[in-house]
């Protein structure tokens, strides 16, 4: 490329108002270098065009991240009075550990590496999605995974999905929980609540209970904030309803509302754009996850409205959130998390004399009569509405989470020299061959962010079997295992009602006409074994892959696709028609892997502000292995800890 146009290409981008003339002057520079062209203004003229007849997917072009729309629920001033202070209630939930029914699982156990799951002994679930009930030979409870492991699907030939099989595991590398106790009740002051061991016929090493682990590998929470539904299966509706993750799908999720002087009123509550706060509300009373099982929220708000926030872990004084309530060198915060719900939400949702009673068989009644100090059965305002203000401050902290400052995201605001020459030859591939940007689409790199669904709730695609279909957008079958391993979009909510849009449409269920295209009678679905495509920043940290974490590492994953998928054949119905053998050259693949190198952020490699932390002590399975285990006397094997320790932004530039 001619030095001159080189150099006028960078002044433009450098001086381009507006970001999509940028983005076409960094992407028409890279490639005049690397010799491919960009398609720029993908997204469809108009919804109908989106919605008609046979078509690829809704593709839109890459863009930085910074600038780009952070969804938030128009209607956030009726609940929150302060952000700020709702932040740093959100940031004291999400790390403390006392939220667990055992008094050590947090949200942030889960979720401490580059916002996912790093560990690696008792990580195996053996499929329990789809009726596994015993791990396969070299595996186990708390086994230690190795390397040679991975891939999950293991072929002759990496790169030729009809080359001899070598191995198959229908098992699942996902995070480790809690212990199976049935929920006896809170202990007031206490963070761990009162449970009855359960034998647990999986998790289990010669008749000793380990801790459980969840059925499909642990997602990043870094900027899943732009997703329009989160979880795998899309469950966390993007209307949080204040109470579990379904939204408007559960007709009896209310809260209560003092909507005059002690006068309280059962309301139903909605927030759009807050699929955050509706994920944040279902593992705490997840028996796989943190909650001993039948644990209610109000039992937990009793329980965290009574202890120090973060009583068991030390926080570094240069927090960036949480410093100016540190106690250190003493463990906690100096505020209490009475004090933070306060300041942060608007006094109708939690500030109320009225006490409530929930009795043995779950009737309700109203008084003014204070309880005693330790009753369990009665509750103020604030702890009634514990999901109400846990989801929301959860995600008013998870909105922080964003990486936005990568050397992708500096190239595409103009600096030419952002990325390698190999990245750039990777990026060539990305929007070219690879037909990545075909899912990964927008600044955000997934079609499942609010912004890409908004365009086009549902598209309308010819299938890997060359049949017309409809699907939710942002939802994909990809042929990582066999479709009926795992449905995934394609099961239905607690209500017995389709977790897919699509289906719920052609079933006749009242939705929002502007966002979706009708569908014609007996109009085929496709969304048996999709799952929810994830934004790609960070993917570099975020190790295992795919929604069973089957893959270790980056290389195995540009080979699954290079391959066409593992189950292409048996998923054909379902199948996304952009995996296919993609026959990549001699370097191709190596400069694909390097490009998505390319989108790390080195703020959350350092753990720097926003992603700094307080202290954890994460549970890494137990001494012993998948043949026998040290129990702690009552019936369930000794937590061996590590210390994640606690982490200020100025401490990563030293």
């Amino acid at each position: 490329m001619p030095r001159d146009y080189c150099l006028l290409l960078r002044e433009y981008a450098a001086s381009a108002r507006s970001q999509a003339r940028r983005v076409t002057a960094a992407l028409c520079a890279v490639s005049l270098t690397v010799g491919f062209t960009v398609l720029e203004g993908w997204l469809p003229e108009s919804r109908a065009q989106a919605q008609s007849g046979p078509g690829p997917n809704v593709r839109v072009s890459m863009g930085p991240l910074r600038g780009a729309r952070v969804p938030e629920p128009p209607n956030l001033s009726e609940f929150i009075r302060d952000r700020k202070a709702a932040i740093v209630l959100g940031k004291a939930l999400f790390w403390d550990m006392q939220l667990g029914s055992d008094g050590i699982q947090a949200c942030a156990s889960c979720h401490f590496n580059a916002g996912a799951d790093s560990r690696s002994k008792n990580q195996v679930n053996p499929g329990t999605l789809h009726g596994g009930i015993a791990f396969q030979t070299g595996g186990g409870a708390n086994y230690q995974l190795q390397p040679e492991d991975y891939p999950f699907h293991r072929l002759a030939e990496p790169d030729d999905r009809s080359s001899p099989l070598l191995s198959d595991s229908n098992a699942v590398t996902a995070s480790q929980g809690v212990f199976l106790l049935q929920f006896l009740d809170i202990v007031p002051g206490s963070s761990e609540d009162r449970g009855r061991l359960q034998p647990d016929s999986v998790f289990s090493v010669g008749g000793t209970n380990v801790r459980r682990v969840e059925p499909r590998n642990t997602p990043t929470v870094i900027n899943a904030v732009f997703n329009f539904r989160n979880f795998w299966d899309g469950r966390a509706q993007n209307e949080f309803n204040g109470v579990n993750p379904f939204g408007p799908r559960d007709p009896n999720a209310k809260v209560l509302k003092e909507v005059a002087p002690g006068t309280l009123a059962d309301v139903r509550v909605s927030l759009k754009n807050s699929s955050l706060a509706s994920q944040a509300v279902g593992p705490p009373v997840s028996d796989f996850e943190m909650s001993y099982a039948g644990r209610s929220f109000p039992k937990l708000g009793k329980k965290m409205l009574s202890l120090r926030p973060l009583a068991k872990q030390l926080v570094h004084p240069e927090d960036g959130v949480l410093g100016p309530f540190s106690r250190t060198p003493q463990p906690g915060l100096r505020v209490s998390y009475a004090e933070l719900v306060a300041a942060a939400f608007r006094p109708e949702w939690w500030d109320s004399t009225v006490i409530i009673r929930i009795d043995p068989d779950g009737k309700r009644t109203f008084s003014n009569s204070p309880p005693s100090s330790q009753s369990t059965d009665a509750f103020t305002l604030a702890e009634y509405n514990f999901s109400l203000l846990f989801g929301l401050a959860i995600q008013m902290y998870e909105s922080t989470l964003i990486s936005d400052d990568t050397p992708v995201d500096r190239l595409l605001d103009g600096d030419l020299q952002a990325l390698s020459e190999e990245q750039r030859r990777g990026l060539a591939v990305f929007v070219g061959k690879g037909k990545c940007l075909e899912c990964h689409g927008g600044p955000e790199l997934t079609n499942a962010s609010v912004d890409n669904v908004e365009r086009a709730f549902l598209i309308r695609m010819r299938m890997g079997d060359a049949r017309l279909a409809v699907y939710d957008s942002g939802f994909y079958n990809t042929g990582v295992r066999p479709t009926l391993e795992d449905v995934g979009l394609g099961g239905s909510d607690p209500f017995g009602a389709p977790l897919s849009v699509a289906r719920l449409v052609q079933q006749g269920h009242s939705t929002d006409p502007n966002l979706l295209p009708p569908l014609r009678a007996n109009e085929r679905v496709a969304v048996d074994g999709s799952f929810k495509t994830p934004g790609l920043r960070n993917v570099e940290l975020t190790a295992p892959y795919f929604h069973n974490g089957g893959a270790r590492t980056l290389v195995e994953v540009v080979e699954f696709y290079d391959r066409g998928g593992d189950f292409h054949e048996a998923n054909i119905e379902n199948l996304d028609p952009n995996i296919r053998t993609l026959r990549f050259t001699e370097g191709e693949d190596e400069a694909l892997v390097a490009l998505l190198k390319g989108f790390t952020d080195e703020r959350v490699r350092l753990r720097k502000a926003p992603f700094d932390h307080p202290q954890l002590f994460v549970p890494n399975g137990h001494p012993g292995n998948e043949r026998g285990v040290t129990s702690d006397g009552t019936g369930k094997a000794k937590d061996s800890l590590i210390e994640i320790p606690a982490l200020a932004s100025f401490l990563a530039d030293r």
